[in-house]
């Protein structure tokens, strides 16, 4: 299966540089016959990502395995913003905030959608759920203020209008992300690596998912699953443009909302990763989940806004980072929930369906606003 995954995803690579009037606009039917196809074929790849992070996982240990898929689910968002962003030649007026629209969906899917589906499958089947605190309260301490930075405090500095910033102030405040989210790694993956591991009576239920270092197949493995991550990733990169030009024609000439597009972008991404956070949930692994969701938001924003502002310093465009009134209203009700939410020693299906709800309020006010 993995073979014939990446036989059809270089395939589709070869066919779409080598034959580029496909995407030259030859029909609204044609455009979204060619989307699917590719949507279909990147999903595929993604779900190929998913599997090779497992195995990573599997012989690395917590919490090295979810970093690693959360850091190469980042890897394929930044890809598919910055294919947007470059694809321009001034025609796509939704580039400017398609990373912040990107980001703010990855933010709400997560943290709500995902984080809401999860507490309540895995409150229906096994009750009120353990985690490790410690852990999410560092996730949320990093969340909190790469948040209020990257989506907030643009929409009320005074230097530049309407949600933008000066160019020193993009490069600052891009420092200041990746200072935040480096620090966190150094957290996670040295000082206190303990915080994200699973409770002990909960680990104890699952040995399988027991953690520590499990380099069981050897060295060998670990480098075959490492290049098979790489090599199911770059189609999806590769391929990203030219999705990304299809996405905008297509809203464009149907006159869908322009944060529909991030939405979507949001989704592509998460998929596998949403669907492995879901499964490890419901298998009483809420630590797992938590780990996989909380850290999806803290790297899409810590290492996706200082992506974006290098594409815009680089090509002169302008990127708007601040959110509307609205959006904001939903993100500061999504942190403040998400802080009730973990911390408490046990999660329940009423914080589950609370953060569905906010969820399906986001998805409403993107048809209207």
């Amino acid at each position: 299966m993995t073979l014939l995954r990446l036989l059809v995803a270089w395939a589709a690579v070869a066919a779409a540089f080598a034959l580029p009037a496909m995407f030259a606009g030859l029909g609204a039917w044609q455009d979204a016959l060619l989307f699917a196809c590719l949507l279909a074929i990147m999903l595929w790849s993604a779900f190929g990502v998913t599997a090779e992070a497992e195995h990573l996982a599997e012989m690395l240990g917590e919490p090295y395995g979810t970093l690693i898929l959360t850091l190469a689910i980042v890897l394929i968002e930044v890809a598919l913003i910055a294919a947007v962003m470059l694809g321009g030649e001034g025609q796509h007026q939704a580039a400017a905030t398609l990373g912040r629209d990107t980001m703010f969906a990855v933010v709400m899917s997560v943290m709500n959608g995902i984080v809401g589906l999860g507490l309540l499958v895995g409150g229906l089947r096994h009750g009120a759920q353990r985690y490790n605190m410690q852990g999410a309260a560092a996730y949320l301490a990093t969340i909190i203020p790469l948040s209020v930075i990257a989506f907030i405090l643009p929409s009320f500095t005074r230097s530049t209008p309407g949600g933008t910033l000066t160019h020193g102030q993009e490069i600052a405040f891009s420092v200041f992300c990746l200072a935040l989210y480096a620090t966190f790694l150094v957290v996670q993956t040295a000082r206190h690596t303990g915080f994200f591991l699973e409770p002990p009576a909960a680990s104890d239920t699952d040995p399988a998912f027991a953690e520590g270092p499990h380099d069981r197949k050897g060295r060998e493995a670990l480098a075959r699953h490492a290049v098979l991550l790489v090599v199911s990733i770059l189609p999806i990169v590769l391929l990203s443009k030219k999705l990304a030009l299809l996405l905008d024609r297509g809203l464009a000439s149907a006159g869908l909302p322009e944060a529909l597009g991030g939405l979507v972008v949001a989704l592509i991404v998460l998929a596998p990763e949403g669907i492995t956070a879901l499964r490890a949930v419901s298998g009483n692994r809420l630590q797992r989940g938590i780990n996989l969701c909380l850290g999806a938001a803290a790297s899409t924003i810590g290492l996706t806004v200082p992506a974006i502002v290098a594409v815009s310093v680089v090509t002169g465009s302008d990127i708007v980072l601040g959110l509307p009134p609205a959006e904001m209203v939903l993100l500061a009700m999504t942190l403040v929930l998400a802080t009730l939410t973990f911390s408490g020693a046990r999660t329940t299906i009423l914080e589950g369906a609370m953060h569905l709800v906010v969820f399906f309020v986001y998805v409403t006010l993107i048809f209207q606003p």
